[in-house]
């Protein structure tokens, strides 16, 4: 499918959003804008938003918007990596979680549809997930990616992170908002540790039996929760998290001290790389922006510094 020309493209999952509802909101804010008519694009069950983005970039878009939920801004991000096309938030999921790190707005559409279309450019670091890498993925540049390369702009998990996103359906997501996640946490605080084995830009950091790995981009997690309070957008680095609470009392503990902002301490440690391995055993599930993946023994997670151009308040 064709887009228009140079001009705005909004990319819209009609799963999240009702089209011909969002439809006026954009086109008036793109008329105080400036920018012309915005051209919806619609995602399907077969692709999220992937080959629309890389449809509108063909055809000369200068802003790309998602529309829709963690996962859309995913799949737009993954296409604009690199080519230097803005993209614009437009809330419509649950966490909203890129444009909630980036202080924009998340609660009222024509708000971000202000900042998207009228707003300044920002330039960003995005990471990149390799699931269970062959030997020519163990090092060097990702960028040519494999089907088994996942860009995040926000946080990627292994574990119990991944298992709380696979359990939180979307009707319960739609109707219940973060607070679904938190039903579906209480699933699985108990569930078997695995053993982590974890290497930071070469060198090795001590493992053991953890519940949860989290490879962060930014820090600010779906209900306001900060894990990775020294975690920068655009620092170049990664941030990574490993939590291995024994008991609920240990699970409360932590909560506590994530939501009090303290530093690491039992049950939580933290680490900061440019290139990181983890290796567990048994494989677990993982994930990436709140996309579950597949159960894997072994990822990669790597930086790439300023690589995506994002469109922020003016």
């Amino acid at each position: 499918m064709k887009t228009s020309g140079a001009g705005v493209v909004v990319v819209v999952n009609p799963m999240k959003v009702v089209v011909a509802d969002v439809r006026d909101i954009l086109e008036a804010a793109a008329a105080d804008a400036g920018v012309g008519t915005p051209t919806l694009v619609e995602t399907t069950e077969d692709d999220p938003g992937f080959g629309q983005t890389r449809q509108a970039v063909r055809d000369g878009a200068l802003l790309v918007c998602a529309l829709g939920g963690d996962g859309t801004v995913r799949a737009v991000a993954q296409e604009l990596v690199g080519t230097g096309v803005p993209l614009g938030l437009l809330p419509g999921g649950t966490g909203n979680l890129l444009a909630r790190n980036l202080g924009l707005p998340i609660d009222s559409l024509a708000d971000a549809a202000a900042s998207a279309f009228s707003g300044r450019d920002r330039t960003i670091d995005v990471g990149w997930l390799v699931v269970d890498p062959d030997q020519s993925q163990l090092t060097g540049d990702l960028r040519a990616a494999g089907d088994n390369v996942h860009c995040f702009t926000v946080m990627a998990g292994v574990g119990f992170d991944a298992q709380i996103m696979d359990d939180a359906p979307e009707r319960v997501k739609d109707k219940a908002g973060w607070a679904a996640y938190v039903a579906s946490g209480g699933k699985h605080l108990m569930d078997d540790p695995f053993t982590l084995d974890l290497e930071v830009d070469g060198r090795t950091v001590a493992g053991g039996q953890v519940r949860t790995v989290v490879v962060g981009n930014c820090g600010e997690l779906t209900g306001g929760m900060v894990l990775l309070p020294d975690a920068e957008i655009d620092d170049a680095l990664l941030d990574i998290a490993t939590v291995s609470p024994e008991s609920l009392a240990a699970w409360v503990g932590l909560a506590s001290r994530v939501l009090a902002k303290r530093g690491d301490g039992p049950s939580l440690q933290r680490d900061q790389g440019r290139d990181l391995t983890v290796r567990v055993d048994p494989p677990q599930l993982c994930e990436v922006d709140g996309d579950v993946l597949v159960e894997a023994g072994t990822l990669r997670f790597v930086v790439q510094p300023a690589s995506l151009v994002v469109r922020v308040d003016g």
